[in-house]
């Protein structure tokens, strides 16, 4: 039928999980291909709200299979408590984690909080989570991977070998307390007893769905502008979150994918450190972060703010071959007399009007920005383009002639019915 990725085009939590969630309903397949439990989505549907951060948001959906892919790495422990919180609320959708997804261990998460402490004021805004350590271990061969759950004695040596590494790097380089080896030990059990049922040759799984034609959804996590390669380098993640990234995080081939679709606000968020030219700060700045609990999923951190940067933007549909743009929390702006978009920018005299992945010229940029009339008028709940204020048209008809893609999916709310879709998605 069709392959569709979506991924965020801006620095992540741009709704994602809602507009996943909306199209799974028709999906036989949905496949997370990127990241871990340091990013985090939340879906809405009829039985309940929850926030997800490594299960796919296909879970809602009744006879919908659920993939967590090799490019993924997983903290065992926050696995099985999804995983658990998703038992007790009955969510219907079947779930596989890939037998060569790395997982996150305890070692990684006290060396990437020692690594970020000893950074200073130099921090890149890590989670936490053991993210990059993980994947850092993957690259040097060294990982740990779900499928070595399947023999705990081999498990267990390879867990020796590394600690002894580890522990010496805690000790003599961070001067930090050393973890010890029957702390991990003791949760290798837990680990394979709640996990062993899922995992599975996932790419055996996805190819027989392709070749029987069914409906798959790549679902991707962050965003673009955060991606390893692309991202605004080093306050990025730690893998590729563009849309070329579900094909190696899940092992299918470029000519699988139909479309490519890209989710952004109609402003702009970021958490952490780095380089945020269109960022913005006092009464506006609060008021979207409080009227649109930009509060981070995993982390709890208050998001920063900034109007849409329509430069960022157009380098994100480039990257990630975008063929369709969904644009999420229109209606926060419904709050505004006042709108701006970023449409260039300025660098020691110069008009820029592509987007400079150099950290330092990021961070020195002034943006260029063209100015809208607010709508005053309610755009919440909305599910059909005709009932949207006429000036708010202009705002959308603005963006889509800037990017040059079709915008064909607006959110006005967070739950599943507040969604206008323009055109028809596949």
């Amino acid at each position: 039928m069709a392959i569709v990725t979506i991924i965020g085009g801006q620095w992540g939590d741009e709704g994602k999980g809602k507009i996943i969630d909306h199209l799974a309903k028709n999906a036989d397949l949905v496949a997370r291909y990127s990241g871990g439990n340091n990013a985090g989505h939340t879906i809405e549907n009829d039985y309940g709200k929850f926030a997800l951060h490594l299960v796919p948001c296909g879970v809602g959906w009744e006879g919908t299979i659920n993939l967590i892919g090799s490019g993924t790495v997983i903290d065992p422990d926050v696995l099985i408590d999804e995983l658990e919180l998703i038992s007790k609320n009955s969510l219907p959708g079947e779930i596989f984690i890939s037998e060569k997804a790395h997982m996150i261990m305890p070692y990684h998460i006290k060396l990437d909080q020692a690594e970020e402490n000893d950074r200073g004021s130099e921090a890149v805004g890590t989670t936490g989570r053991g993210i990059g350590p993980a994947y850092s271990d993957k690259i040097s061969r060294n990982g740990i991977r779900v499928g070595d759950l399947k023999d705990i004695d081999l498990l267990q040596k390879k867990i020796s070998k590394n600690l002894n590494f580890k522990n010496k790097i805690l000790r003599e380089i961070y001067e930090t307390e050393e973890i010890s080896e029957k702390e991990i030990f003791e949760k290798i059990d837990n680990w394979q007893n709640k996990l062993s049922k899922y995992i599975a040759n996932t790419e055996q799984i996805i190819h027989r769905n392709i070749e029987e034609k069914k409906f798959i959804l790549l679902e991707g996590a962050q965003g673009a502008l955060l991606d390893i390669d692309h991202g605004t380098y080093p306050y990025v993640t730690s893998s590729n979150s563009i849309s070329g990234g579900s094909l190696t995080g899940l092992g299918i081939g470029a000519k699988e994918i139909d479309k490519v679709m890209g989710v952004f606000k109609a402003f702009t968020t970021r958490v952490g450190e780095g380089p945020f030219p269109t960022e913005i700060f006092g009464e506006n700045a609060e008021k979207i972060r409080e009227i649109a609990g930009e509060f981070g999923a995993t982390t709890g951190r208050p998001r920063r703010i900034g109007w849409f940067d329509a430069v960022a933007a157009k380098y994100s549909t480039k990257i990630n071959g975008l063929d369709s743009i969904v644009i999420t929390k229109l209606d926060i702006l419904d709050h505004f007399e006042k709108i701006k978009v970023c449409t260039a920018y300025e660098y020691k005299g110069e008009k820029l009007d592509f987007f400079p992945t150099d950290p330092e010229i990021l961070s020195n940029i002034k943006p260029i920005y063209e100015e809208f009339e607010g709508w005053d008028e309610s755009t919440y709940n909305l599910n059909s383009y005709e009932k949207i204020n006429e000036i708010a048209k202009v705002f959308i008809s603005k963006l889509e002639n800037i990017l040059d893609v079709p915008i064909d999916v607006i959110s006005t709310g967070p739950s599943r019915n507040a969604t206008i879709i323009r055109n028809e998605l596949i």
